[in-house]
């Protein structure tokens, strides 16, 4: 906490997003200072219920949230969370219809890129495919990936220092049925560092 203390999380518009304001919560909590990116809040919150709700909670917790991306001075911030698109995100359309994320995937691209401000990623880091992994262009490459539940296909291309799974609580039959081999969980450890 005492070097990396001030996270900025960008949450995009599902269930990534989502899991981005959960761990502004849990960080709150932590004792860091997160504060949050939440792009077309009002209108995704005016149709979904459960982030109107986790948007009310960090209200409560003096969270900083705002709708307006802006590039983050690096003097302001010592880590930034990507949880924008997760392993629904089908590809870029075009037009502007992907704006402001598409400008906000292309900063964190080139700030992990040029050394610059840690990029954590949840579960997948946005813009990539799910399978495949990332795109030829436009890719960000975070300095850490945390996998929820099981590591996707597309973590087999991640290049990153860290590597982190999340997800003790995969039930025995979800783990039969696909065919999971996860790691095991030291103590009570709700995460593990996996090899990168």
């Amino acid at each position: 906490r005492e070097t990396h203390s001030r996270i900025l999380i960008v949450c995009g518009p599902g269930n990534n997003g989502g899991d981005g304001l959960v761990a502004a919560r849990h960080l709150h909590h932590f004792g860091y200072k997160p504060r949050v990116i939440y792009p077309k809040m009002a209108a995704i919150t005016a149709k979904n219920d459960l982030y109107r709700r986790l948007t009310f909670q960090l209200a409560q917790l003096s969270v900083p949230v705002t709708e307006e991306w802006q590039a983050p001075v690096s003097s302001e911030v010592d880590v930034i969370i990507d949880a924008i698109f997760g392993f629904s995100f089908k590809g870029w359309r075009g037009e502007g219809k992907d704006a402001p994320f598409d400008s906000i995937i292309d900063f964190l691209a080139l700030g992990s890129s040029a050394g610059g401000v840690p990029v954590v990623s949840v579960d997948i880091p946005s813009g990539w495919d799910v399978e495949r992994g990332p795109p030829e262009e436009r890719a960000l490459r975070p300095d850490m990936l945390i996998s929820l539940t099981a590591p996707k296909l597309c973590a087999r291309h991640f290049k990153g220092k860290f590597h982190y799974l999340g997800g003790r609580f995969v039930p025995p039959n979800i783990i039969e049925k696909n065919s999971l081999q996860l790691p095991p969980y030291p103590g009570s450890e709700q995460c593990v560092r996996l090899a990168t």
